[in-house]
Parts: structure tokens; C-alpha cells; sequence
């Protein structure tokens, strides 16, 4: 995994804590279970990180796609035909039925407005008439399966959700007790992109890693991007190609960035000169509009 040494670390030893507590958790009580929430923009490696965490305990893996689940009942069916040493992931949570934000209150309907209506008809499915596809796995069943009495059917798992908003889940979908540990995996650091130069180059240093370092501390890129100019494209690219290629690609994302800033400041100011060009207007309606009073006086 392309990622900051210490972050791997810390989560290497909880998965090593968790896989042998066994006891621990008998002693207290508590299902044998974990939770974790993976979180960052597309590209930087949650799911990655689902099958690094796989094969380094040795687990199953269950990809649980909620759209396809009937209902609260077929949910708990799975949880109990899942096996034990097995991680169930969950991914993109916040596009799983309607899971996201604020509950609404009962009765609670969408204004009729054309934007609703646009959202309605893009979020509504067309479905054959013959089949039901509907889903009607509800957030209290999905809190339910993660740590209600079923979940305590079966050991050592690990559950986990994956998404790229965060601030779109429910608070109570992703709190400690269901979602134990909170992973942000973010854009690629130096210490990342290292790990990939080894990986993909077999270099561990070269001239031409400053160059990279300081292009990195001023630009954003995810180690998907970073993968992809690494990886030789015919027989002849070297070590020294595939770099220059990843040395293009950040100074066009810094080109990029630039540019996207000039734009928002340009719009900033015309919104400003806009604010001003108003009170000043609306200031000389009112001098005008004295004078005048005056005049007549």
C-alpha cells in the first residue's frame, strides 16, 4: 500500500490486536467483531486497502451490494450465512439505497419543484413491470446487522464501509461501537510514491525523486494516478522515462490548479465590483432623490 508508514503501521498492529482477542472479547462480553470506514477521494486505494487487509489476516471476503438485498429479513440471512475469519464489505455506503443525511420526518414529502421532480425521475430505476427490484432494506435494518443481536451469530469479522463523502453518511451509520476505526486514505504522499517506485521500478533512490518531492508538496494527486506514470508503457521505457512521464503529470496538475485559481479569484472579484457597483448605484438613487425633494421645497 502506497501510504504514510505510520498510518500503516498503526493499522497493521489493530488488525493483529483484533485477529488474536479472542479472549478479550469473551471476557467482556462483546461480539468478536470490528468495524472499519474507509474513506478519501476515487483513487487513493480503499479498495486496495480491503484486499491488503485480506490477504494479510487471511480472511474471506464478502462484497455485500445492498440494492440487491430484499429486505431487513434477506439481510440477516446473509449475516448468518456469512462465515466466521471473513471481512463483509459494504461499498460506496452513501449511494446504497437511501442510507444518506438527515432522517426525514414521518410524512415528510419533497416539494413539488422542477429540480425534485428532475431528481425523482433520475433516482427512480425504470423497471420491468413483471419484476419487483426494489429494495426495502431500511437504515435500522443496516444498524441492526452491523451490531444488533444478530451480529453476534458467528465470529471474528470484520465489517467494513467504503465511501468517498463521509460527510453524507448518517452520524449514526459510521459512530464508535459500529464503525470502530475511521481510515481516511487521501492523496499520495513522498513516503507513497516511494513504496510505488519501488514497487513498480525496483528503485529506492534516484536523482530524479527531489524533483517529484517538490512537486508533490504543491500538488494533489492519488496514488492510482501516481501508479498509472510509473507503469512502463512498451519494453523500451526505463526507470528514467516512466519518471519524467510522473514529473509531467504533476507539473500539468500544477498548471491545472493554477489556472482554476486565477478563475475563482477573477470571479471573486467580479462578484465584489458587482456588490459595489450596486451601493454605490443605490447611493446616488438616494443623493438624486434628495435633490429633488429639495428642488421642490
Amino acid at each position: 500500500m502506497a501510504m504514510d508508514p505510520e498510518k500503516k503501521r498503526d493499522i497493521l498492529e489493530d488488525l493483529v490486536t483484533f485477529s488474536t482477542s479472542k479472549d478479550f472479547y469473551a471476557r467482556i462480553g462483546k461480539a468478536w467483531k470490528r468495524g472499519y470506514l474507509l474513506y478519501g477521494p476515487p483513487g487513493t486505494g480503499k479498495s486496495t486497502m480491503v484486499a491488503a487487509m485480506a490477504n494479510f489476516l487471511h480472511y474471506d471476503v464478502y462484497d455485500l451490494e445492498l440494492t440487491a438485498v430484499k429486505d431487513n429479513i434477506d439481510l440477516r440471512k446473509l449475516l448468518i450465512e456469512t462465515t466466521s475469519k471473513s471481512i463483509i464489505v459494504i461499498e460506496d455506503i452513501d449511494c446504497s439505497l437511501d442510507l444518506t443525511g438527515q432522517r426525514k420526518k414521518k410524512g415528510e414529502k419533497l416539494p413539488l419543484t422542477d429540480d425534485n421532480v428532475d431528481k425523482l425521475n433520475k433516482d427512480v430505476p425504470r423497471k420491468d413491470p413483471y419484476v419487483d427490484t426494489t429494495s426495502r432494506v431500511t437504515l435500522s435494518g443496516l444498524l441492526n446487522f452491523i451490531d444488533g443481536l444478530w451480529s453476534a451469530c458467528g465470529a471474528e469479522r470484520i465489517i467494513v464501509f467504503i465511501t468517498n463523502y463521509v460527510e453524507n453518511l448518517d452520524p449514526a451509520l459510521i459512530r464508535s461501537g459500529r464503525m470502530d476505526k475511521h481510515i481516511e486514505l487521501s492523496y499520495c504522499c513522498f513516503e507513497g510514491f516511494k513504496v510505488l517506485a519501488k514497487n513498480y521500478l525496483s528503485l529506492e533512490t534516484h536523482p530524479m525523486f527531489n524533483a517529484v518531492r517538490g512537486l508533490m508538496s504543491e500538488v494533489k494527486i492519488t496514488p492510482v494516478d501516481v501508479a498509472e506514470s510509473l507503469m512502463p508503457k512498451s519494453p523500451n521505457d526505463d526507470a528514467e522515462k516512466c519518471l519524467s512521464r510522473l514529473i509531467q503529470a504533476l507539473e500539468e496538475a500544477k498548471e491545472t490548479a493554477a489556472a482554476a485559481k486565477r478563475a475563482s479569484e477573477s470571479r471573486d472579484e467580479a462578484v465584489e465590483e458587482g456588490a459595489q457597483g450596486g451601493v454605490e448605484s443605490r447611493d446616488g438613487a438616494g443623493a438624486a432623490k434628495k435633490m429633488r425633494c429639495q428642488t421642490k421645497d
